[in-house]
């Protein structure tokens, strides 16, 4: 099989005769790097000649680190120094004219041929890749940093390697949350953006007692605007391979940041609590992520404080969200206490109910591989040509 990118639908059959019948096509920059995440047995990506340069290296560099016996030919229109000199920093193959078949299955021949012999190598050593888990909710204040860094913290007890980022990069609390005094944080990224590596992830994380590696927000709220989201989404790719787990901590909103942490996130775990304003951004953030194709199978909703008396009910909830709640979390004056400690309180107290709770949304959901239909499991997800971008909004 080959994957096509190219926006033009008759794509696929213009360039059969050099490439077989055996043609898969995606038509934007997301669906395309998802493709090589879902393709994992195709060693071959063709761009096609209508894809801008700078869109056709930023997928061939993301090929480079997440599938290096990928090859990636791209076709152009015009060819001259530039082109070919752009193409050789972004690890692309061959560049070939765009009108030109015969040099299209000459140069797929080559490819395939190469890739053949790298795979012999990468497979002798093969990666594992972790789960990413991200926690958001579009209402402040109902408990997301609480639940990622309890839920960080457990994860790490456990004897697994976990790294919780903070993506709320303008006013994040993971770090004071966690009595941490980071001296580095996520804007130290910045400068690794393109080729961060395991080792340039690590020198920005931040060690807590429990074991767990954070990586916190920038000091300044002004340098949240200097972080691009393919960095955030480079970060998670890179830390996924380094980490058991990732949790990701987010902002109440659906920020550039927090829609590339969706792209890659194997879980949404949704919170909302007993008041009108949050049930009323949970059900409006459902209904965003159907719209951008974000699998139902991947999300659960978290009802937090669920025993608040105050007129509604967790009955009330699900009526109105038209979905199920995964796990209730009792309200306790004991949190804010623990927060205020430093130490989470899963840690801290772990037979109270709040900890029971949020030890069975880790044990249920994130720390065992999900069976098929289940909230976090892929094997039910429809293809990645039938979705939608979460970065970019556009059909697949």
């Amino acid at each position: 099989m080959t994957l096509l990118w190219d926006a033009d639908p008759t794509a696929s059959d213009r360039y059969s005769f050099a490439l077989g019948a055996d043609i898969v096509r995606f038509d934007n920059l997301a669906t395309a790097t998802r493709a090589l995440q879902e393709y994992v047995n195709d060693p071959l990506l063709i761009i096609g000649p209508e894809v801008d340069m700078q869109s056709a290296c930023d997928l061939s560099d993301f090929a480079r680190v997440e599938r290096p016996e990928m090859g990636v030919v791209l076709m152009r229109r015009r060819l001259d120094v530039t082109v070919l000199a752009q193409a050789l920093r972004s690890g692309i193959r061959e560049v070939i004219p765009a009108d030109d078949l015969t040099a299209l299955a000459d140069a797929a021949r080559r490819s395939r041929e190469l890739s053949s012999k790298v795979a012999g190598h990468v497979g002798d050593a093969a990666v594992t890749e972790g789960r990413v888990v991200t926690v958001f909710s579009a209402k402040g204040g109902v408990g997301k940093t609480t639940f990622s860094t309890n839920l960080g913290a457990y994860l790490a007890s456990k004897g697994s390697k976990v790294l919780l980022m903070d993506l709320d990069l303008a006013f994040g609390d993971v770090a004071i949350s966690l009595q941490l005094l980071p001296q580095n944080s996520m804007s130290d990224l910045i400068a690794m953006s393109g080729h961060l590596d395991a080792q340039g992830l690590a020198s920005i994380v931040t060690r807590h007692e429990s074991g767990l590696d954070v990586a916190a927000a920038p000091s300044e709220p002004s340098d949240a605007d200097r972080i691009p989201g393919a960095l955030v989404g480079e970060a998670l790719r890179v830390a996924r391979r380094a980490y058991d787990y990732v949790v990701v901590d987010t902002p109440p909103a659906f920020t550039e940041h927090v829609l590339a942490a969706f792209d890659v996130s194997d879980l949404l775990i949704l919170i909302a609590t007993l008041d009108i304003p949050a049930v009323k951004n949970l059900r409006l953030s459902l209904d965003t992520l159907d719209l951008l194709g974000s699998p139902k199978e991947s999300r659960v909703v978290v009802l937090n404080r669920s025993d608040a008396k105050v007129g509604l009910r967790a009955e009330d909830v699900v009526a109105a969200i038209r979905q199920d709640i995964a796990i209730t979390v009792p309200s306790s004056a004991a949190v804010p206490a623990s927060i205020n400690r430093g130490v989470p309180i899963v840690l801290d107290e772990p037979r109270h109910a709040v900890s029971v709770a949020l030890r069975e949304l880790a044990d249920r959901f994130i720390r065992v591989q999900p069976a098929a239909g289940s909230p976090g499991s892929k094997a039910d997800e429809p293809k990645r040509s039938e979705r939608w971008s979460l970065t970019r909004g556009s059909k697949r």
